[in-house]
């Protein structure tokens, strides 16, 4: 998987955790570290963030449950070619 869009989707999440730590499989609304109306903003950021619209199809919950899923989700939509430099 895409280590810069890893590293986006974390540095997004991070400050809702309150300090705690976050694996890469880590369920973020299981373990109670976000809420629905975060849910919202996670779509707005990604679609501004790597420049592509989600559809109705994409607003599966389980696409937004841990960042892996985040992260497939993103490169799913884009080829992966969402690069530290920008996209190809």
């Amino acid at each position: 998987m895409n280590g810069f869009v890893h590293t986006r989707v974390h540095d997004f999440i991070k400050p809702k955790l309150g300090g705690r730590s976050l694996s890469d499989d880590d369920d973020i609304f299981a373990l109670g570290y976000v809420n629905s109306l975060f849910a919202v903003q996670l779509v707005r950021f990604i679609q501004r963030e790597f420049d592509f619209e989600l559809t109705s199809e994409d607003m599966d919950f389980d696409n937004f449950r841990t960042v892996d899923r985040i992260v497939r989700l993103i490169d799913s939509k884009t080829g992966a070619r969402t690069t530290p430099e920008g996209r190809l």
